[in-house]
């Protein structure tokens, strides 16, 4: 996850790629009549969760999504088992939403990341925690929903370059934060968190998907192939 190797892509030969991927992504979605599919997202900060979750749903109309920007829980939630604001915001029957797809940026994985690297959980919460989220993933993936699941892998290097453009750009200042510097200063930490959860947690309802994204445009379009992929097979009930 630290040496990553992209390749560039034309600006041209881009926008021609996304917005075919971004309709055929739409069609595919719109074809599950009523069943649900969740997109979850993770990554280093300023690995690009945000832009390519933008992709994901340009051409979906904004009542057919939910996206969930997820931070540190709410006091009430505390009060609730650690899944238990995940589960309130996925889609279902019993809501008035029309959305069937929901999508995270940043999961129920900050449990094994940030939480395990800052001491918010026990070493025991965190450690059960894998088999937690394995069977929630499970409960989900045989209700029927599909389960999408990105980690988005940045070197340090393209981090700290990302991080000094959103210093120096005053309409991306407020994307960085202390805690990022804070973060960054444990990538090891982070990195090897990462790694035990991409081992314990990779199953076959509910694999991992790794892109690379170094270089923003191929990984936008490599997320979108996936999703394509994904659904397809869905679709084609294998």
């Amino acid at each position: 996850m630290t040496n990553i190797d992209d390749s560039k892509i034309s600006k041209s030969e881009y926008n021609d790629a996304l917005a075919k991927k971004q309709t055929r992504l739409a069609e595919l979605l719109r074809a599950r009549q009523g069943r649900h599919v969740v997109f979850a997202f993770e990554g280093m900060d300023a690995a690009g969760k945000g832009g390519a979750i933008k992709r994901l749903v340009a051409a979906l109309d904004p009542r057919e999504y939910q996206i969930y920007n997820i931070g540190a829980p709410m006091l009430y939630e505390t009060q609730h088992p650690y899944l238990w604001r995940f589960w309130t915001k996925l889609p279902n029957e019993q809501t008035n939403r029309v959305s069937r797809i929901a999508i995270f940026d940043r999961t129920w994985y900050g449990r094994v990341l940030v939480e395990r690297v800052e001491g918010f959980a026990t070493d025991e919460e965190w450690q059960r925690a894998y088999d937690e989220i394995n069977r929630f993933e499970s409960d989900l993936t045989t209700a029927g929903t599909l389960v999408i699941k990105y980690w988005l892998a940045i070197d340090k290097k393209e981090q700290l370059k990302r991080f000094e453009a959103r210093k120096d750009t005053p309409h991306k200042q407020f994307k960085l934060t202390d805690d990022d510097w804070r973060n960054r200063d444990k990538w090891s930490d982070y990195v090897q968190s990462a790694a035990d959860m991409l081992a314990r947690t990779d199953t076959k309802t509910a694999p991992w998907c790794i892109i690379a994204t170094n270089e923003k445009r191929q990984a936008r379009l490599d997320v979108l192939d996936h999703a394509i992929q994904q659904l397809s097979e869905a679709s084609d009930g294998k």
